[in-house]
């Protein structure tokens, strides 16, 4: 999906068209707008329920194919890199076609793949059907917050991006719960099953509910103008730190959760697949803190809070050293609320700086974010065979180290520009409506 034409290079075929000639932004409140975000809220509430249910599963996944934890970790490493590499290509896509086709057939798709996956041969059939649900996903998480961005008001963008992120916390939560039960009663294939008619139920209710984009003017799609697009992203002051953060952001979730499974399932707890997914109900922390942060964002400055998110995951990690289960799901809260909240302050704040494109800075974003979650979750699996799940947390000490960096750097390069980054200042000194 592209940025408001105004902002974009006249190197694109048709001229950019004057602000004051595109429709206003939707109206906060009215029939239109909350249709919209709740089409979104549906259709990342299905992507991530498709991409994570599984999660919960690994250790099944390890015994019934003897795989080590590394290994199995490939069913979620492979579909996060595969949408790592979809979604700046779903992007483009969605310039030139629109950005409810896009998403529409990134719902649909990851259905197919999902039912497909229920009859995978072999371990090297399922991991092959997950890259390509992966790919296929890719369309919506690279569109959602830049169609947020074109389509609604300036002054609300981060509760409304915070509200999308609270539904993918809403389907990674109850995928895994659901599957964790699935697979303990009936078996994983049935499991992946059920994820591909969810995935079928919410793509018709995305189709009913989002209205079409009347603020988007499709562009040619172009290989010189796509990487000039890519470049001047890139050159853009503040976005490169923040595409690390998301990179770090991800990978540190993903193999806290990938490994806790494994860590449960162990002596002395002895946690069935079913149980473990339960603690995964601890994302409704996530739903809350999400659209909170964003909001707290808006008023308070992006840097602020960001701050404090971060001491609260550092926090929720040292609790779970403990080897007393209700604190160790205390310490599972706190960090969970804490990366939501954070990662709603970091893609917001992206989409607040973008001035050549939103929705390329969006995906660029997510494209570190999710090879984030591909490359630091399987490496994760190297440090728990390393050192089990101590070995876990001196890996996610380390990633978090590096989080605080590029925080202490966005917050440097704020007090130091007064053009570049003005907008990440609090909502009230933010940037006119586009």
């Amino acid at each position: 999906m592209s940025a408001i034409p105004a902002q974009l290079p006249s190197m694109s075929a048709p001229r950019a068209i004057a602000v004051d000639a595109l429709p206003p932004p939707l109206e906060a409140g009215s029939a239109a707008h909350r249709s919209a975000k709740w089409a979104l809220f549906v259709g990342g509430f299905a992507v991530f329920a498709m991409f994570y249910g599984p999660q919960p599963l690994l250790p099944l996944f390890g015994t019934e194919f003897g795989l080590t934890a590394a290994q199995a970790s490939g069913v979620l490493s492979a579909t996060a890199g595969a949408m790592a590499l979809g979604l700046i290509p779903a992007g483009f896509l969605a310039q030139r076609f629109g950005p409810k086709p896009v998403m529409l057939a990134a719902i649909a798709l990851g259905a197919l793949c999902s039912l497909l996956c229920a009859a995978a041969p072999n371990y090297a059939g399922l991991i092959a059907l997950r890259a390509m649900l992966g790919l296929c996903l890719a369309g919506l998480p690279a569109v959602a917050s830049a169609w947020l961005a074109e389509e609604m008001d300036a002054k609300a963008l981060g509760q409304a991006v915070g509200l999308i992120i609270a539904g993918n916390a809403a389907g990674g939560m109850s995928s895994r719960l659901v599957c964790g039960v699935l697979a303990d009663l009936v078996g994983w294939r049935v499991a992946f099953a059920g994820l591909g008619t969810l995935g079928a139920i919410a793509a018709l209710e995305f189709w009913r509910s989002l209205p079409a984009s009347r603020r988007h003017r499709p562009r040619p799609l172009h290989p010189r103008h796509a990487m000039a697009d890519l470049r001047a992203v890139f050159a853009e002051r503040g976005l490169a730190p923040l595409f690390g953060l998301g990179l770090l952001l991800m990978g540190s979730f993903v193999s806290f959760y990938n490994y806790l499974g494994f860590r449960l399932v162990q002596a002395p707890f002895a946690l069935s697949h079913a149980t473990i997914g339960a603690i995964f109900l601890l994302y409704v922390v996530g739903m809350f803190s999400s659209p909170w942060a964003g909001q707290l964002a808006d008023r308070r400055g992006s840097p602020r809070v960001l701050s404090a998110m971060l001491a609260l995951c550092a926090a929720g990690l040292a609790l779970t050293l403990s080897a007393a289960l209700p604190v160790i799901i205390f310490g599972v809260a706190l960090f969970t609320f804490g990366f939501f909240a954070a990662h709603s302050v970091a893609s917001s704040w992206v989409g607040r700086i973008a001035k050549r494109s939103k929705a390329l800075a969006s995906a660029a974003y997510l494209t570190a974010y999710y090879l984030g979650a591909s490359a630091m979750g399987w490496l994760g699996g190297h440090a728990w065979q390393a050192g089990a799940w101590a070995g876990v947390l001196g890996f996610l000490a380390l990633l978090w180290i590096g989080c605080v960096a590029i925080a202490v750097r966005m917050a440097l390069l704020q007090t130091t520009s007064s053009t570049g980054l003005s907008s990440c200042a609090p909502q009230s000194q933010g940037p006119r409506a586009t």
